[in-house]
């Protein structure tokens, strides 16, 4: 039964509107994944086949979309930003919502979609504190069937040595495709944000909505191989599962 939603998100963040803007509408690469830029005029051709419904830079951006490309649980989408500069212009308040219409299994698809709200606008801040405008080099790929498994993040974050005792904020050695320094800037049961000096990685326990573990890299290195590094993590992360 088709059902509307919305997911209401506000919070501060050190940067100035203007980069907050550049981020949502042309740096999307960075924190979210790679999109086409919105035309810069209400009534323009926005990313995904959607629609600009408002447009004025750097407080407010619309877009709007019937019909979901690729997601048959969804028939209406619509992402809106309203951003306010605070201490002088000098940082940013932003109220993000996402609304829409999902058709099928309703409660499972709104709390998917506001626990990743919740995960990636913390990814946005950190890249507008740590990397922007930097452009990223992004990869994103799935673990296999296995990782659809209700332990599934459980076996991932043991085995990167990122247990679900490790609080965000702390640094440790991560024991990915190699081993490297990082700062665990996000833990929950859902999913797992590590930050090096170079980019981010996300962890996503999609395994929680019937779904296969995801992970997503955002590297801002100059001389990023980034298929080499989807590749070493694909095959990292599906030695994790044929091990189990």
């Amino acid at each position: 039964m088709s059902k509307e939603f919305e997911i209401a998100r506000e919070f501060e963040v050190d940067a100035t509107p203007k980069q907050v803007w550049a981020a949502v509408t042309t740096g999307t690469d960075g924190y979210l994944w790679p999109m086409e830029p919105p035309e810069p005029r209400a009534g323009g051709a926005g990313p995904f086949g959607s629609l600009v419904t408002a447009w004025d830079p750097p407080h407010r951006y619309t877009n709007r979309v019937a019909n979901v490309e690729g997601i048959a649980e969804q028939s209406l989408n619509q992402l809106d930003y309203t951003i306010e500069p605070r201490d002088e212009g000098r940082r940013a308040w932003v109220r993000y919502v996402h609304s829409g219409i999902f058709v099928d299994d309703w409660d499972n698809q709104y709390d998917g979609a506001a626990r990743h709200t919740d995960f990636y606008l913390h990814t946005l801040r950190e890249y507008l504190a740590h990397f922007a405008p930097r452009p990223a080099a992004f990869a994103t790929f799935d673990g296999p069937e296995a990782s659809k498994a209700p332990d599934a993040l459980t076996a991932v974050g043991q085995a990167l040595g990122v247990g679900e005792d490790v609080a965000a904020g702390t640094r440790l050695t991560v024991h990915g495709p190699d081993t490297f320094d990082a700062v665990v800037d996000f833990r929950n049961p859902y999913f797992i944000g590590l930050r090096t000096d170079r980019g981010l990685t996300r962890i996503f326990g999609r395994n929680h909505w019937g779904h296969p573990v995801g992970i997503s890299l955002h590297d801002f290195a100059a001389d990023s191989d980034i298929k080499e590094c989807e590749t070493e993590w694909q095959n990292w992360l599906n030695g994790v599962f044929s091990q189990s």
